[in-house]
């Protein structure tokens, strides 16, 4: 059956230098020629692929904007259909109305993903690449670009490839010595079926552990900042933000709700919350931003504790530091800048890590990151390996683990070839939906309804 041609706006929805109006179907190059006029006259449907006229996009004989159209032809282009692309100045009244001249020539509105999901349909990658095509787009970070590039250029998919291939090696040889032993295939060598299943299994769990670090690269890690009053939460939470994001006094109990911000320092994306100073006090509106600071403490992936290095310690910092839980957490000193009264003592014995800083004169911010990154494990990853991103994809990858599992298993305790061999075949299959090879249009459609419109 024929596809539809689509078309959307593939540039971001507010004003800027150009938009571009992606057109992708077999009728892509004629309803751009209905809207799109070059000024040397030559028609898109005369043009090659990859080139470019300049003219203008006309509706009901009046001139919208002036255009470069630009010419993609089947299979040569990102979706595999033939694609026009209308780049006009990028004013919304504009775009919209080159848009809907676009859609009155023949075009129909497209989905959420429906280039990509095109794209993977025809062939031109698959299904764990054009996850990255999203991760590409909502990357924070410089470490997750390289990463989500990485997968997208198919270094994951290669592994996997990898993986498949060995297993389906030894699920043809069991297969056929089964299936035809008048045949003279060699007989399949218990050690060399453990070492295939044993290597498999190696680089599954290696891809399954990569897990946690492509996660904190895509959504960052949950870090709290807390401390008693007026030890400079908020103006390290400054710092870190890059600009005044919460209020700075010399008021105690200034912060009452949290303030939550998203930073990226140094490829380490840290969802910072800035809690009110935990204190026990009879302020009704202090003591529920208090609580607020307590559940976002328990709840936090990392713990940033920040103490007055210029006083003693007191009551609220010993009962702050018995109230952190398992989260790892980091002592900070902050104030360093001014004689030091603190007993630093009682801190290592409660932290492993200890930063001085003066987040006033934005010191200590270097080595802050440095140890954030060594306790988040990453200080010395390698963003650009190929990382699985998503549950979708770490659920198919540990199936797949499981089942080489039980086929090992299987083998070691004396069962018959027939049993390893499905086993090694549902290894398989698992692999298989991992990079779409073999999925349910149910799968296919949830994967690229979290795409943004235009790609």
């Amino acid at each position: 059956m024929k596809e539809t041609t689509i078309a959307a706006i593939s540039t971001a929805k507010a004003s800027a230098g150009i938009s571009v109006i992606r057109i992708s179907g077999d009728d892509a190059i004629v309803i751009a020629e209905r809207v799109f006029t070059a000024k040397s006259n030559i028609r898109l449907s005369d043009m090659k692929g990859y080139t470019c006229a300049l003219g203008g996009v006309f509706a009901d004989g009046e001139k919208l904007d002036e255009c470069i159209a630009t010419v993609f032809r089947a299979p040569h282009s990102y979706t595999g259909e033939n694609v026009v692309e209308l780049s006009c100045h990028g004013g919304l009244y504009v775009t919209n109305r080159v848009l809907r001249a676009v859609y009155d020539a023949g075009a129909e509105p497209a989905e959420a993903g429906e280039f990509t999901k095109r794209a993977f349909l025809n062939g031109k990658m698959d299904l764990v690449e054009a996850e990255a095509v999203m991760d590409i787009i909502s990357a924070r970070s410089r470490g997750a670009v390289k990463a989500a590039l990485s997968v997208k250029d198919g270094a994951l998919s290669k592994r996997i490839e990898a993986v498949k291939t060995a297993l389906l090696s030894k699920a043809a040889h069991l297969s056929a010595w089964a299936d035809y032993p008048e045949e003279d295939i060699p007989e399949v060598e218990d050690s060399e079926l453990i070492d295939a299943l044993q290597n498999a299994l190696t680089e599954l769990d290696s891809i399954i552990r990569g897990y946690d670090n492509g996660r904190i690269l895509r959504d960052g890690i949950d870090t709290a900042i807390v401390g008693k009053p007026n030890v400079g939460k908020s103006t390290l939470m400054n710092l870190l933000a890059g600009y005044d994001k919460s209020i700075v006094t010399s008021v105690a109990g200034t912060t009452r709700d949290v303030v939550e911000e998203s930073v990226s320092l140094d490829d380490v994306i840290l969802n910072l919350s800035d809690t009110a100073g935990i204190r026990d006090t009879d302020d009704v509106v202090e003591k529920i931003g208090v609580d607020k600071a307590k559940s976002r403490l328990n709840a936090a992936s990392l713990v940033l504790c920040v103490f007055d290095a210029s006083q003693p310690l007191t009551d609220e910092d010993s009962e702050l530091m018995e109230e952190i839980g398992e989260a790892p957490a980091i002592a900070i000193l902050n104030k360093a800048d001014l004689p030091q009264m603190i007993d630093t003592q009682v801190i290592n014995a409660h932290f492993s890590t200890v930063v001085p800083m003066s987040a006033k004169h934005s010191k200590g911010v270097a080595e802050l990151i440095a140890v954030i990154k060594e306790i988040c494990a990453v200080q010395d990853f390698d963003s650009s390996e190929a990382l699985i991103y998503n549950e979708r994809q770490r659920n198919l990858a540990k199936k797949a683990f499981d089942s080489t599992q039980e086929a090992l298993t299987a083998l070691e305790i004396g069962m018959t070839f027939d049993a390893v061999t499905v086993s090694i075949e549902e290894a398989i299959a698992y692999l298989c939906e991992l990079t779409g090879e073999r999925v349910t249009d149910e799968v296919v459609d949830r994967v690229f309804h979290s795409f943004c419109v235009g790609k």
